[in-house]
């Protein structure tokens, strides 16, 4: 982690960064979280983190530590998998309604979101590879018209950036999502509605039976 500039925000950096460490690998499940050296590292107050903290705690991120303080909270792939089955709905209607409001704009901007998901594939970077997956679901939210999509989905991504960095760190070649990503992006700019959801539902059922047989496994030889 590397110090923050002030910023209106601030706790949302700080969830942010401690996220993306979580979500790298850096810290793992069971591992405690030490209030003062987050700061620190962050060049920040107590507050801020303090802030942070409760909201990752109440997210389901961290847990109560035994004694006292706060650790890191194992995922499960029961849990994963019922996120991943709210998520294959919500990511449906998202897609269905931006083929239906804003076609031209998916066929405008979309195409560049593609191109830089597979640098970011090929660039090896798991913190990228989130990163560019994240943005292209964003830019389908804010398409589809609906103010509340991105709202609903903000504490699903918090996991799901946790599932993708655990198993794209343990995958030397990660499955490729992003000819998914391009046929679910075309079937919105042609404003073919019932292709965008279906083909949207499919890949997000794909996507959890991929991460809960990887995390399974990885359990099973635990």
């Amino acid at each position: 982690m590397k110090a923050l500039a002030l910023a209106p925000n601030l706790v949302e950096q700080v969830c942010d960064a401690i996220l993306g460490e979580i979500a790298s690998g850096q810290l793992g499940p069971g591992e405690r979280i030490i209030q003062e050296q987050i700061a620190k590292t962050l060049g920040v107050s107590r507050q801020p983190v303090q802030q942070a903290l409760l909201l990752l705690r109440n997210q389901g991120v961290l847990r109560d530590a035994p004694g006292r303080g706060l650790e890191v909270a194992p995922l499960e792939p029961d849990q994963v998998k019922h996120m991943y089955d709210m998520r294959a709905v919500i990511e449906g209607l998202a897609c269905r309604l931006a083929a239906e409001n804003n076609a031209e704009r998916a066929g405008k901007q979309g195409p560049a979101l593609i191109d830089a998901g597979r640098k970011a594939v090929a660039s090896g970077s798991v913190a990228k590879m989130v990163a560019a997956d994240l943005k292209f679901h964003e830019f389908i939210y804010g398409l589809s018209g609906n103010p509340l999509v991105a709202p609903a989905m903000a504490a699903h991504w918090t996991h799901t950036q946790r599932v993708m960095g655990e198993v794209l760190i343990k995958d030397e070649t990660p499955r490729d999502i992003w000819n998914q990503h391009a046929a679910i992006l075309d079937a919105i700019a042609r404003g073919n509605s019932v292709k965008a959801e279906a083909l949207a539902r499919s890949h997000i059922t794909q996507a959890a039976d991929f991460m809960v047989s990887r995390m399974k496994g990885k359990h099973a030889n635990a």
